[in-house]
């Protein structure tokens, strides 16, 4: 029987280097911290014997071979996935899953790609693998004040002759929203194919694959544990696998090649997918993740997340300068109803001005917080939240000088993005109340300094 990890005094037992170094991490929707165990397993396995480049089948290569295999198996365990129907392909993150679709899906000039308007850039970016082939790209736009989707529109823009691929993210990065995951049923039934980006779900959520059948499945694994980086996993269902036609191939991609006779064959499973060695050093931690949420409980992590959520939620609510005016504008749901632990706003000033989200990172890395600021790779959300207009995106376009602030300044916004504070496993009480404590003291009938911020390199 699984051992089982209360999550009561698990911030001390596995996550006491944030209280030791005074952190009070709130970003967990960029990346999950690790849990001390973890860290000790992975240098306990390299400490403790060899492990070698698994393409071959001398011994530390087949140490190294059964170890990816078994990591493997624990993903689609971890997803309920059957192996006979799905695959589990190691990739560099979930972008790197999201290109393996985009570049050897089977687009043509009659087929379509639909997006929400709230996606990563990492999928935007798949329109153009669309776009080169003659594929027409769809956006499904997004509904005020909560940033959802409502299942007409999604109906509408799947309706039509053209068939294709659609791309949705189980949970927003940018608003926290929880779009239906029975959408993916809805887009099998008009034709489609589904790719379903659940960077930003897993972490708090659970996918069950046996009951939710998305054909592509996206996921970074150091969001969901904190280590390691740099391994994602394409989930990938096997008939749908064969569909697929990779522009390219590289060393452990292929059965066989011929330089003189210009052929090669791809491998059948899905070695086809991952290029070159593997890290495999590395790949067995995810493994390790795994096993440690197990023993967790995701439905725990996300009843956790959950109530320090509607903490956050409902003290940014009750912030109010001493004129009751507000400080907070928040974007998308008010409450946690089909939301995740991520949550977005602006503070306001006590004439109601939006305070430059570079004075909050500013001053909140003065006092320990880690959060992040900006449109966090998400421009749909943003403009959907911040109410900018084709029009209006048009005209800034024409003549920018390419950089970000003259792009904002030509939008006449009065900040460049907005403030996200994110949670996870290792959050608590503390850290939501610490934040609360510093915006009230920092903010409340103050007016913020504003020298000396930088330029912005990036939305």
């Amino acid at each position: 029987m699984t051992e089982a990890l209360p999550l009561a005094g698990l911030r001390t037992a596995e996550y006491a280097y944030l209280d030791e170094k005074h952190h009070i991490y709130l970003d967990h929707t960029g990346a999950g911290l690790p849990a001390r165990r973890q860290l000790a397993e992975h240098a306990g396995r390299l400490t403790s014997d060899a492990y070698g480049n698994p393409h071959s089948l001398n011994p530390t290569s087949t140490a190294s071979g059964e170890l990816v295999e078994r990591a493997r198996a624990a993903v689609l365990r971890h997803f309920n996935a059957d192996p006979a129907e799905y695959a589990a392909v190691f990739t560099p993150n979930a972008t790197g899953a999201l290109r393996l679709v985009g570049e050897a899906y089977p687009f043509t000039r009659l087929s379509r790609l639909v997006l929400l308007m709230d996606n990563h850039n990492s999928v935007n970016g798949l329109r153009q693998f669309a776009r080169a082939r003659r594929a027409r790209t769809t956006y499904v736009p997004l509904d005020l004040p909560e940033l959802r989707t409502s299942e007409g529109a999604v109906r509408d823009a799947l309706s039509g002759r053209r068939r294709g691929l659609f791309v949705y993210p189980a949970q927003s990065n940018f608003s926290g929203v929880r779009h239906p995951l029975d959408w993916v049923d809805l887009a099998h039934d008009a034709g489609y194919d589904v790719m379903l980006d659940a960077a930003a779900f897993v972490p708090t959520g659970r996918l069950d694959l046996s009951v939710v059948r998305p054909d592509f499945v996206a996921v970074s694994w150091y969001k969901v544990f904190g280590f390691p980086t740099g391994i994602g996993s394409l989930i990938v269902r096997r008939e749908a696998m064969d569909r697929l036609r990779r522009p390219w191939f590289s060393g452990g991609t292929i059965h066989v090649v011929s330089a003189q006779a210009k052929w090669h064959r791809m491998a059948d499973n899905e070695s086809a997918f991952e290029d070159g060695t593997l890290n495999f050093l590395h790949i067995p931690d995810v493994e390790t993740g795994l096993n440690f949420i197990g023993k967790v409980g995701i439905e725990a992590v996300q009843a956790h997340v959950g109530n320090l959520t509607d903490r956050l939620l409902q003290g940014l609510r009750a912030l109010t300068h001493r004129s009751g005016a507000p400080m907070v504008r928040l974007y998308g749901p008010a409450g946690t109803d089909m939301r995740g632990g991520t949550v977005s706003f602006n503070l306001l000033d006590a004439q109601g001005a939006v305070i430059d989200e570079r004075i909050v990172s500013r001053d909140s890395a003065a006092h320990g917080i880690s959060l992040r600021t900006g449109c966090f790779c998400n421009p749909g959300a943003g403009e959907a939240a911040f109410g900018i207009g084709v029009p209006d995106l048009r005209r800034a376009a024409r003549g920018t000088t390419g950089t970000i602030d003259d792009y904002l300044g030509r939008l006449d916004l009065p900040s460049g993005g907005a403030v996200r504070v994110s949670l996870g496993l290792s959050s608590n009480r503390a850290d939501v109340e610490a934040f609360l404590r510093f915006v009230e003291d920092t903010y409340r009938d103050r007016a913020p300094l504003t020298a000396g911020l930088p330029s912005r390199l990036t939305c």
